[in-house]
């Protein structure tokens, strides 16, 4: 790929100025913007001042017909971009790039945009839902909600974009909906989603018979079981996991289109003489197998470890005080594609995700490398 190349993922983006403020083509600013925000930038006066220090060099590749766009101009532009075809030309070349889900692990989370609120305007923080695929570390779409409880209405719309065929959908417990399962079987995909207070009679039940199947030592109740450990900082994790297809007496199995068994995950954390232990329950369209059902419950976790922890820690997401709601959508789906191509860069395994964006900063070579995907061994 060659930055001219990123105008095939963009062809139907309409550009939404009149034709009297077109001074800058539509393609230049969506591009500094995105070469800005893979070497650091934050904010749109970031955009500009990286265009400015990198006008020559930016020369090379863009028309920039009028220069560099001011900061007033990305803002407005971006605040104007419908977010939906944005999103549809990044998340379709993210789709390039991933290529199939087959056999991959989607999870799907939410995370509200902190500083997105604006009281003069009564508007709160948006939260803004992503599906992130695991093997890939990238995310394939996003949408935007009002606040978390609105998130059961958004995933299915964010279903509905994706090919999932083949694919494990994962989920925490606010997706736990028929409907949700059943649109994610419908689509040819599994899923594993958690089970905790917002189905809470079924939970209850499915805690009952783990219950009871441990006090009877496991010897009536067919089951796999899985354990793992991790030590590392003085700390020692243990995760013990039984999972079981034994589910003729739940009575709502039915209502759950594909499901198939129920899993049991307990967590077991010493830090010196400190012992924390909780209990987790799920359910799954797959296999009783706990090993793998307790790989999945646990690559979910990569959306909340990899996505929302490097968005605010490094890109600074939650200290934005862009506030436009298609501001945020559009900035949020920069910040994502640009975690995507730093993550893709193999060139140098060992730095992190700073370390490269610093890289990125200082050398001209290494930042289009990272856009055109070529910054390889």
């Amino acid at each position: 790929m060659n930055p001219l190349r990123i105008h095939e993922h963009f062809a139907s983006l309409q550009d939404p100025r009149v034709e009297r403020r077109k001074l800058h083509q539509l393609m230049d600013v969506v591009i500094i913007a995105l070469l800005a925000v893979i070497a650091g930038a934050d904010g749109w006066e970031d955009l500009e001042d990286f265009g400015e220090t990198r006008h020559d060099w930016l020369g090379t590749f863009l028309r920039l017909p009028n220069g560099i766009p001011s900061a007033d101009t990305f803002r407005r532009v971006f605040e104007a971009l419908d977010p939906g075809e944005f999103q549809r030309g990044f998340f379709g070349w993210m789709g390039e790039l991933c290529e199939s889900l087959r056999g991959k692990l989607l999870a799907i989370d939410g995370k509200t945009a902190r500083g997105s609120f604006a009281k003069e305007a009564g508007q709160g923080p948006l939260h803004i839902v992503s599906a992130w695929v695991q093997e890939n570390a990238l995310v394939l779409a996003q949408l935007a909600v009002e606040d978390k409880s609105n998130e059961i209405v958004a995933i299915p719309k964010l279903l509905e974009l994706l090919d999932l065929r083949g694919a494990t959908v994962t989920i925490d417990a606010m997706g736990c909906q028929k409907k949700i399962a059943a649109a994610i079987v419908d689509k040819g995909a599994d899923y594993v989603l958690a089970l905790k207070d917002n189905q809470a009679t079924m939970c209850e039940e499915v805690k009952e018979f783990f219950t009871h199947a441990e006090a009877g030592g496991w010897r009536d109740t067919p089951h796999t079981f899985d354990e793992t450990a991790d030590k590392g900082h003085g700390r020692l994790e243990m995760r013990r996991v039984w999972a079981s297809s034994a589910i003729d007496w739940l009575d709502p199995r039915h209502e759950w289109k594909g499901l198939r068994s129920i899993v049991m995950v307990e967590r077991t954390r010493s830090v010196g003489e400190q012992t924390s232990c909780e209990r987790a329950y799920y359910i799954t369209s797959h296999a009783a197998e706990a090993a793998a059902l307790s790989a999945r419950i646990r690559g979910h976790w990569s959306i909340e470890n990899t996505l929302h922890w490097t968005l605010d820690v490094t890109f600074h997401e939650d200290q934005s005080r862009i506030r436009s709601k298609n501001g945020v959508q559009n900035f949020a789906a920069l910040r994502k594609l640009a975690l995507a191509l730093l993550k893709r860069d193999a060139s140098m395994p060992k730095l992190s995700i700073p370390r490269k964006r610093k890289r990125a900063a200082r050398l001209d070579d290494y930042l289009l490398a990272v856009l055109c995907g070529r910054a390889t061994p």
